[in-house]
């Protein structure tokens, strides 16, 4: 890949208020101007960025609707009414409904949950669920993580005597569904100070404000904020605000104590033992979970999330280990037929977005194969599949276009959709589906900016060797938890050479181990270099090399710092300021 560097080196005025800054708090002013970068500008905010308190959080009866929500909760509960915990099929969806299924059995007995099968009915309220809350005398769904646009499933189910509290974070319409609360941040009218929650936050903001309202103690919720953690990482939301706060108690949740259920998939996972990051959720406990609303249903996500007991739970959790390896190899066929397809379109140049149809390809996968098509070829990515008589599918984006935009200008074309900036959702009739590519194209192609459809690594700071020592490190650690707006800085070092010692490593032999020194320091720093092996060669040629990187532990030598090599270049190159 021939990524750009992107490096703009700060101002002689951003230095000065950096080196204030760290004389202040006593770290790196390299740091400093990261906290700067991040709205952090005196000691104060970043004492609160470092260590967020839970006495942070908002008051959850700043939403919209909230009281009318815990209102009618309360008397469900009082009138011993059925409760039904309604939710998505995926991993918000599943920590959402395992969350306030969990707290509220505590207290309540006449509570169930229902998952939709993504097969048989599709996403989000379906008539099918109703139904099946009318059948077993449902009188309150507390949905979560879907629900905004069931504007007509809603109807019917208040035809049938059922009312809804809708839990979301999706964008709305203008007409709202005639549920009896709807609890949403992202409300034309929110007055919530933070609209940025995940699905499973905004059904633990509905619980705080329950425990509240009913006089019990905050501490009885902080179990749960392992799956909001999950939640954050797995939904791609901003980690930032409020949902710093949550991530960061919710990974030391994660890390000493997590529930059972979750205490299963670190396990299998081989993350025993291991400090447990936002990282690993997004790259190995989330994509389990999602997994079985993928390939089976995603009710046995919620099963093994609720489980008391560690060997029931280690038994369900090798199951949805099992659907994640079933889902592994659909992605690799899907993705290899939709490189294909992609190769024989006309004019792929000139092309900014991709639409591709198959109407045989598995719908539980086609969202990872729009991600690979995204990363693969920096467009915007639409990949459809048949679901009976209608083409439904899954849509990606870039860094910095909103996608949901560009599919909500398509509307008239589609039967449904929803989503967020970078991730949606949408079906639509197949004769349908030439007029979108073309419109969405042309939305695109007006809209998206060259830089955004070019591999780009954005470089956060040049550092010496000489500048990464143990203190460095262990103060840039206070950044995490990591995410969207918080993302690992990325470092950029000039002119460094080969120590001598590198190699190619790897089954395929496919990556290098190295070990560098720079001109500025006797430091002799190891890195790893995945995926780039065709580089060892120039390595080894002992001319100096321009390397961008991460700083990690090295996990098999603790307390050791390595270099997470992103990208290398000659020293010749020109970089980017």
């Amino acid at each position: 890949m021939n990524y750009k560097w992107n490096y703009h080196a700060p101002t002689q005025d951003q230095r000065e208020a950096a080196r204030a800054l760290s004389r202040e708090i006593g770290i790196s002013p390299i740091l400093c101007q990261l906290l700067r970068e991040r709205g952090i500008n005196t000691a104060a905010e970043a004492k609160r960025f470092f260590r967020p308190q839970l006495h942070e959080l908002h008051d959850p009866f700043l939403m919209n609707d909230m009281d009318i929500a815990v209102n009618r909760l309360n008397e469900a509960m009082g009138r011993k009414e059925r409760i039904l915990v309604y939710g998505d099929y995926d991993v918000d969806g599943t920590t959402a409904v395992t969350l306030v299924y969990k707290f509220l059995q505590q207290f309540y007995s006449n509570i169930d949950y229902y998952i939709p099968d993504r097969y048989n009915e599709g996403y989000g309220v379906t008539i099918k669920g109703v139904d099946y809350a009318y059948e077993t005398d449902v009188k309150l769904v507390i949905v979560l993580d879907c629900g905004i646009k069931a504007v007509e499933e809603i109807a019917y189910a208040k035809e049938k005597g059922i009312d809804f509290i809708i839990c979301d974070h999706h964008v709305p319409d203008e007409i709202l569904p005639p549920a009896v609360a709807i609890l949403n941040p992202k409300r034309a009218d929110s007055t919530y100070p933070y609209n940025h929650l995940s699905g499973c936050g905004v059904g633990f903001k509905f619980m705080q404000a329950f425990a509240q309202n009913n006089g019990i103690e905050f501490h009885q919720l902080t179990p749960l904020l392992d799956l909001v953690a999950v939640s954050i990482a797995s939904d791609i939301v901003p980690i930032m605000g409020e949902n710093r706060i949550l991530a960061y108690h919710g990974l030391r949740q994660l890390n000493a104590n997590p529930s059972v259920g979750l205490k299963a998939i670190i396990d299998i996972c081989g993350l025993t033992d291991r400090e447990i990051t936002m990282s690993d959720i997004v790259f190995k406990i989330g994509p389990r979970i999602n997994a079985s609303g993928r390939i089976q249903n995603g009710k046995k996500a919620v099963e093994l999330l609720i489980e008391k007991d560690y060997m029931a739970a280690h038994q369900k959790g090798n199951l949805v280990n099992s659907y994640n390896e079933q889902r592994k190899d659909l992605d690799k066929a899907m993705t290899e037929e939709a490189n294909n397809i992609v190769h024989s379109l006309s004019n792929l140049s000139e092309r900014r977005s991709i639409v591709i149809f198959n109407e045989d390809w598995h719908k539980g996968v086609i969202g990872i194969v729009a991600s690979r098509l995204t990363e693969i070829y920096f467009r915007p990515a639409v990949v459809l599949t048949r679901t009976d008589d209608l083409a439904t599918g899954s849509a990606r984006s870039v860094s910095g276009f909103d996608v949901y935009k560009a599919i909500e200008h398509c509307r008239d074309l589609l039967e449904n959709f929803g989503g967020h900036t970078y991730a949606a959702g949408l079906s639509m009739k197949i004769e349908n589906v030439e007029e979108f590519t073309r419109r969405f194209e042309a939305y695109v192609a007006e809209h998206i900016l060259p830089e955004q459809t070019s591999p780009t690594i954005d470089i956060d700071a040049q550092l010496d060797f000489r500048d990464i020592t143990p203190k460095f490190f262990f103060d840039l650690k206070k950044l995490n938890p990591f995410g969207p707006d918080n993302h690992k800085p990325i470092f950029a070092t000039f002119n460094v050479y080969d120590y001598g010692t590198s190699k190619v490593v790897g089954r395929e032999q496919e990556h290098i181990k190295l070990e560098l020194v720079d001109n500025k320091s006797n430091n002799v720093m190891n890195g790893i270099a995945f995926g780039q092996s065709s580089q060892a060669r120039y390595i080894k040629t002992k001319q100096s090399f321009n390397i961008c990187y991460t700083i990690e532990e090295n996990t098999h030598k603790r307390s050791e710092i390595q270099l997470q090599i992103e990208d290398i270049k000659p020293s010749s190159e020109r970089i980017l300021k």
